[in-house]
């Protein structure tokens, strides 16, 4: 390190600590400071004499030899070094007397710890004086601003000049990115500054003395650090966006123009590079460059910030906020925050409309949050808009006009008219609500909920600050259930249908019919398999899908209506399996496949559950041409079989004779099937059903449960595989990308205002019933706000999965026109809206990063990355990250 300390008090991210600067100070700061040239030059210009501006070197920056250039830095920034040169101009202004030099964004200056300091304090004691505050002390905000960077120098042969290197090596990733974007020397040009000395020591005449002190040749380098101050914030982007604005002009500005970015002049005809491309219209102070003001990320507040300032450019709360606003603060509201949240709002918005503002700190905003909404306190990430809703909710109740909410009875319809009643609703709500926020965001929703049992109609108008709109591909629900025939005739087939995510059982049956072609005289048996069980029957028309997870796996047994009275009998199956416990080889039984199903006669007995089950089995029977052993298990010969033992033969079976022992039991042949009545679980072997004796009836369940034991002849002829084939509901595929989806904004909003059934959790108590229902909701559009919020349902969540929907979603940006949603018209408000501003959510779930898009004065769309701010344009607004949509009202 030549001439410079290392670097204690930084943290892991590169951040200086304040409390040790300070205390640098009282020993003489040696650091060096890598400061804007403006920020400097004001400081020096007030607190210095002509005579007393000291002198510097000026070194313009030039490509060096292993240069890339920026945007293949920043695209590859793990495969090559930042490198240029800086050649020294001799005959340069030193101090930058001319008025030109020194005003452009790429003019920076090397300054002593001492001088730094002083020009701190000169900057802090403006800010305090112009708010009428305290003395000058070292604020965290500007501790926080500062970082260090490791160069690497280089004497080439010429004398004029020093290879400059910055290696990936040397600093941590988001440094290395911030340096690229500082240094780069391919649009317009770099000049630096030098007012700490230190470059001179590579200039002096004895400079081979001074080569030899360092121990190194002229290929060797020297590593100097410097502290950046005041670049952290206008140079930070998003990581991963590509360079949209690179080489583009602003629009309307001529070549001699003044640029501002967040306050700082430069030069219009200076060229953007990457995600430095801020620029704007206008001189500094002007009307055209307020509001485009940066809000710093504290840590993981891109959330907030995003949210913040599509807010913050909301037409009549600019006005508001920018008035007096104080005087409408509630202090006696409980439910408010003693006005805390409405000032701390107010004072962080006219900081970003003050004329020439750098980036803002939220600070003080952002304690308050956290104090109040606990939830927020941190620096984890967040969803912009629970915290849209809290703000919102919020300052409504500090800014509540009604200082003494009083009591409103909801009265009935009463048969009145929808008009009527729906004033009345409106009037009861603003006679306890009266805001801001109710003038400009509050509209009101017609609802309407019906009794399934005895078809009670309950309307009611309700307040909405927001929509909060599913996504098609989110209200709809893909399942896969497998068909069964209960007459022998077809092999299972499995069947996907589509049905509404919230819809009830009766909407399954209603598509699964549909896709397997019902005929009329048929019904289906929808049962649920685990284990080779059936658990449970789906037989409540309205019960909720929600009910039936991805990975269960559903039967539909097709049944003829004409017995749908009749017991059924539930088949299970059982084989002889053989493993090794303890080394001894054993056999056991262990059942396997789909339980079949199918409908009884009032009296059965042996002889028809031997043929009924033969028949329910001939789909699974493997065809072959030549008979594989003696023993032909065909349903013909069990037939057979079964008539000899109706007339009293001998129980003969394809030869194998069969003789009952002592109790009048047929031992069982390796031949033959055995039947047992068992329970629901086809655990108990309850007694063994005998040919042509009668079969008990079935229990209070209507449902006869039979245990088939399978010798292993018909293991070989029937296929075991096909039989337990089972696909689950939905299988998901965690490692196949889908493609992108498409939806209108206009089918969100028909999906939201669609009939849906309420779900198990929001049961709703019926007044006719007297009992909890689960109705049926239907919501209209009644009355719409001036500023209409729109929330993107893009995250989803399960009990094992949290997702995020990539949909794109076409919105209108200049014409949003809702006439045919709206189900009262009046004819005095328009029904069309105009996009100002969105709030955008790149990345997946728990992370990602948030933007904001904002329509400003002048026509122009800008992006506002956390402390960064760049004109973009129209046809970038549109993107699949779009999640808060901002429309005001046109005024026709």
């Amino acid at each position: 390190m030549v001439g410079l300390p290392s670097v204690d008090s930084s943290d892991s991210t590169g951040r200086v600590d304040s409390d040790n600067i300070i205390n640098d100070n009282n020993n003489s700061d040696q650091r060096v400071y890598f400061v804007p040239f403006r920020w400097w030059k004001d400081a020096q210009d007030s607190t210095s004499g002509e005579s007393d501006v000291k002198k510097g070197i000026l070194f313009t920056a030039t490509p060096g030899t292993s240069y890339a250039g920026p945007m293949k830095l920043i695209n590859n920034i793990f495969n090559s070094d930042l490198a240029f040169n800086l050649r020294k101009e001799e005959d340069s202004l030193h101090n930058g007397e001319n008025g030109e030099v020194g005003v452009s964004g790429r003019d920076y200056a090397l300054v002593p710890g001492e001088m730094w300091l002083q020009a701190l304090k000169w900057h802090s004691d403006a800010k305090v004086a112009a708010k009428g505050g305290k003395s000058f002390s070292a604020a965290e905000d500007d501790m926080a601003d500062v970082y260090p960077l490791q160069l690497r120098l280089s004497v080439p042969r010429e004398t004029n000049s020093l290879g400059v290197k910055i290696s990936k090596k040397d600093n941590a990733v988001e440094l290395f990115r911030r340096a690229c974007k500082i240094f780069s020397v391919d649009s317009e040009q770099l000049r630096i500054w030098d007012f700490s000395g230190q470059t001179t020591l590579y200039f002096v005449n004895d400079r081979n003395r001074f080569l030899k002190d360092c121990q190194r040749q002229s290929d060797q380098e020297i590593l100097l650090e410097l502290q950046v101050y005041g670049l952290s914030d206008s140079m930070k982007g998003r990581e991963g966006k590509k360079d949209e604005m690179s080489g583009q002009h602003p629009t309307n500005c001529s070549s001699g123009a003044s640029v501002m970015i967040n306050g700082c002049t430069g030069t219009a005809n200076s060229t953007s590079f990457g995600t430095n491309a801020s620029t704007f219209c206008g001189r500094s102070g002007e009307a055209g460059s307020l509001g485009l003001t940066g809000l710093q990320n504290l840590g993981n507040t891109c959330f907030m910030n995003s949210a913040i300032q599509c807010l913050a450019h909301t037409p009549k709360m600019i006005d508001y906020f920018l008035g007096d606003y104080c005087r409408e603060i509630n202090h006696d509201n409980p439910l408010g925050m003693n006005g805390e949240i409405a000032s701390a709002f107010g004072d962080l918005l006219r900081k970003l409309w003050a004329p020439g503002a750098t980036p803002v700190a939220p600070r003080t905003f952002k304690a308050k949050l956290a104090r109040f909404a606990p939830q927020f306190s941190g620096f984890n990430q967040h969803d912009s808009q629970e915290l849209l809703a809290f703000l919102l909710d919020g300052l409504h109740e500090d800014l509540n006009r009604v200082k003494s909410k009083p009591y409103v009875e909801v009265r009935d319809g009463e048969g009145r008219q929808d008009e009527e009643v729906a004033n009345e609703y409106w009037q009861n709500h603003l006679a306890r609500n009266d805001s801001i926020i109710v003038d400009v965001c509050q509209g009101q929703f017609k609802s309407t909920l019906v009794c399934p049992e005895c078809k009670k109609v309950s309307i009611t108008f309700d307040p909405f600050m927001y929509l909060s709109l599913p996504l098609p591909s989110t209200t709809l629900r893909t399942m896969t259930v497998t068909v069964i025939s209960t007459d022998g005739t077809s092999q299972p087939s499995p069947f996907t249908i589509t049905v509404p995510k919230s819809g009830r059982f009766e909407d399954l049956i209603q598509a699964l019919s549909v896709a397997c072609s019902l005929g009329a005289n048929e019904t289906l048996l929808v049962a649920e398999i685990y284990n080779n069980r059936i658990i449970r029957f789906l037989e409540e028309p309205a019960d909720s899908l929600s009910l039936i997870r991805d990975d269960d796996r559903l039967v539909a047994y097709q049944l003829n209506k004409d017995m749908v009275k009749a017991p059924s009998v539930v088949f299970m199956h059982q084989q002889m399996e053989e493993q090794y416990i303890h080394g001894k080889l054993t056999s056991s039984w262990k059942t396997f496949g789909i339980p079949l199903v199918a409908r009884l006669s009032n009296v059965v007995n042996g002889s028809d559950i031997h043929g009924l089950y033969l028949k329910l089995l001939n789909p699974f029977q493997i065809r072959a041409e030549e008979v594989l052993d003696d023993c032909d298990t065909s349903e013909s010969t069990a037939v057979e079989d079964i008539s000899q033992k109706e007339h009293g033969s001998s129980p003969v079976s394809n030869g194998f004779e069969k003789h009952p022992d002592a109790n009048g039991v047929v031992s069982p042949s390796e031949c033959e099937l055995q039947f047992y009545l068992t329970d629901e679980k086809g655990i108990v072997k309850e007694s063994q059903i005998i040919m042509g004796e009668t079969v008990p009836a079935a229990g209070v369940s209507g449902r006869l449960h039979v245990l088939a034991s399978w010798p292993e002849k018909y293991v070989k002829e029937y296929d075991t595989q096909l039989l337990s084939s089972l696909p689950q509901i939905f299988k998901s595929c965690f490692f196949t990308k889908r493609p992108q989806e498409s939806v209108s904004l206009y089918k969100c909003l028909q999906a939201f205002l669609m009939e849906e059934p309420l779900g198990p959790e929001d049961m709703w108590y019926c007044p006719g019933c007297k009992e909890h229902r689960q109705a049926s909701k239907k919501l209209d559009l009644w009355r719409l706000p001036e500023i209409l919020v729109i929330h993107l349902k893009r995250f989803s969540y399960s009990r094992f999965l949290k997702n995020k929907l990539e949909t794109f979603v076409d919105f209108p940006i200049d014409d949003l026109d809702l006439s045919n949603y709206i189900a009262y018209r009046n004819g005095e408000l328009s029904n069309r809206y105009m996009l100002y501003a969105v709030s955008n959510h790149y990345g997946s779930m728990g992370g990602g990063h948030y933007t904001a898009f904002v329509h400003h004065g002048g026509g122009r769309w800008y992006e506002f990355d956390d402390s960064h701010v760049y004109p973009i344009g129209l046809e970038k607004i549109k993107t699949s990250a779009a999640y808060l949509l901002f429309y005001r009202r046109v005024v026709e």
